[in-house]
């Protein structure tokens, strides 16, 4: 096999293959599949195009199986969004906690949405600040640029909320939202709060190298130690308007830790991949992994099985979501503009042909059934060969 993978090679679930002999032993696993039938492929007869089709596994890691539930999750939100400026809020925990964190993966993971829900809904309530009762939805990731653990809450707010009565909508100033080192100092202690709580619940379990953590004297010095350090929590930019909000929506909600178009090779047993490195003015870099590191990296990020990753809260919490969302609108004399959000290409007319009927290439004809393959290994899905019915002459 040559260091540098052919295109059709390169677009393969190569994350699947690696991970072949080893994400089995992990919970979330089972319905991990690995692609048999390398020769199967969609064809396009009539606008000469061809394109391989793989098994579909659709398990949320999987790199190659996350579009469809984007573009389903990303539709729902476009109703939801409203004619302010929304905000970028990320709550990061301390590298001291990541070993206990991996470890105590629903427990950790839950106080850290718990800690800066509380944290920003406290902040934006109090009158010394916005004093409204705000909406937003958060998303876990817990991954850096080379694969490393790195748990961190991106959180998508609207630029102001309801006063208190539920009679105004309330604005903050333009570019700002809330002073970061007030979250930062708050969200720091409600988390380790927090995690001095479920300790002494007996929620957190302690092997290998943090096994001396279930002696309490331990325990009480790791807390002292994360108590004393500036907590990271950063505003980026705020959007521009529900428009530009969609569009990060569609390309961060559901990404895994890896994407496929970041793998360049695999040879000899090691894997290259580009990486982006923040601290050098984002330059775009090479890294090569032994096989085994960089499998090892990836399932770091294997999340607990039915643990919810995507949350919604204050406004936007899934039991008052409709109401309250109407009387915002209602208060900012405003509905959200569709045709805006379908002229950016963020949402489809439910009327035409469904995105993934159509041909890629051609745009015009509709990928149907030609033929039907079985798997040739266990627990894979039959894949499907599809053809465009398009006559482009």
């Amino acid at each position: 096999m040559s260091s540098r993978l052919s295109t059709q090679i390169f677009q393969r679930p190569i994350l699947n293959l690696l991970l072949t002999n080893t994400v089995e032993f992990f919970e979330t696993s089972s319905n991990v599949a690995v692609p048999r039938s390398v020769d199967m492929w969609s064809s396009a007869p009539k606008c000469s195009h061809q394109q391989i089709a793989y098994n579909s596994c659709r398990n949320r890691h999987c790199p190659k199986c996350q579009a469809a539930a984007r573009k389903e999750w990303t539709q729902k939100r476009a109703a939801e969004l409203l004619p302010v400026e929304y905000f970028h809020v990320v709550f990061t925990l301390p590298e001291q906690l990541s070993p206990l964190a991996l470890q105590n993966k629903r427990v950790i993971y839950g106080l850290l949405f718990q800690a800066a829900s509380e944290t920003l809904l406290k902040i934006a309530g109090d009158p010394k600040h916005l004093g409204a009762v705000i909406g937003f939805l958060a998303v876990l990731h817990t991954w850096g640029q080379t694969l490393h653990h790195h748990p961190h809450l991106h959180c998508v707010i609207p630029g102001g909320g309801l006063s208190p009565d539920q009679s105004r909508w309330v604005s903050c100033r333009k570019g700002f939202f809330l002073p970061v080192k007030v979250l930062s100092r708050l969200f720091r202690g409600k988390f380790v709060a927090y995690l001095k709580a479920a300790n002494q619940q007996g929620r957190l379990v302690f092997h290998g190298q943090s096994k001396h953590l279930a002696e309490d004297d331990h325990f009480a010095s790791l807390l002292n130690e994360v108590s004393k350090l500036e907590w990271v929590v950063y505003a980026k930019p705020p959007f521009g308007g529900p428009v530009q909000v969609l569009k990060y929506l569609a390309r961060y909600t559901h990404r895994v830790a890896i994407s496929n178009q970041r793998l360049v090779a695999l040879s000899e047993g090691k894997v290259t991949f580009r990486w982006k490195d923040y601290a050098g003015g984002n330059a775009v870099k090479e890294m090569t992994l032994d096989v085994r590191e960089f499998t090892r990296r990836f399932l770091l990020h294997i999340l607990p099985r039915a643990f919810v990753r995507i949350r919604h809260y204050g406004l936007l919490a899934n039991r008052c979501r409709s109401e309250r969302l109407e009387c915002c609108r209602k208060l900012l004399a405003h509905s959200t503009n569709q045709e805006s959000l379908e002229a950016a290409g963020l949402i489809s007319d439910q009327s035409n042909v469904h995105e993934s009927e159509l041909c890629p290439v051609c745009r015009v004809g509709r990928m149907t059934i030609f033929k039907k393959l079985e798997p040739g290994g266990v627990r894979l899905p039959t894949s499907l060969v599809l053809v465009c019915t398009s006559d482009t002459s």
